[in-house]
């Protein structure tokens, strides 16, 4: 009996992920966890948060990765423009997403992004990194379209599920990393 109310006592302390409820409560708080949100009751989901697209653009040039920031080289970016519509096609390859929300993650927390289902289904992937716990920003993602036929999508749509995690503990320095604060003052 002992060893169970221990093993009780010691699951309480182990990170979680966040269910809806709890995300509504950080989503509409004083300090927001997630802003520029487009549709909360269509976003907000049981196990996470659906990110809208934002803008798509294209990979020009290659990119660097170095043992320090000094070192790194990032590609540029070419605009995709969507059509009247507000559409845009694209053709097999990869494609830089920025997403319309704004996360703002205490230091408490962690974030982890997975494609929506249909995104496989359609066969296009879209792959991310970890939030950290101090992030804060519009961020962004890697779209890749595998399918020869090419992937068709509107600007707004939900393409990448945040699921969050509380900690064991809050950290005691967030993210202080370049791009913090990154696409914020974009409109």
């Amino acid at each position: 009996m002992e060893n169970q109310a221990m093993t009780a006592r010691a699951g309480n302390d182990l990170g979680g992920a966040l269910g809806k409820e709890a995300l509504q409560r950080r989503i509409t708080s004083e300090r927001p966890l997630i802003s520029d949100w487009l549709d909360l009751e269509q976003q907000l989901q049981p196990n996470g948060f659906d990110l809208t697209v934002r803008e798509v653009g294209r990979y020009r040039g290659g990119g660097t990765i170095a043992t320090d920031n000094a070192g790194r080289v990032l590609p540029e970016i070419e605009s995709v423009a969507f059509d009247a519509d507000g559409f845009v096609d694209l053709t097999p390859g990869p494609y830089h997403v920025i997403f319309n929300e704004i996360v703002d993650l205490p230091n408490d927390l962690m974030a982890l992004g997975r494609p929506r289902s249909s995104l496989g289904r359609c066969g296009v992937a879209i792959h991310s990194a970890v939030w950290d716990a101090g992030y804060r920003g519009r961020s962004a993602s890697l779209l890749v379209v595998s399918n020869p036929d090419g992937f068709r999508v509107a600007r707004d749509a939900r393409l990448l599920q945040l699921i969050f995690f509380t900690l064991d503990a809050q950290v005691a320095e967030g993210y202080r990393g370049v791009y913090q604060g990154e696409n914020v003052s974009r409109r």
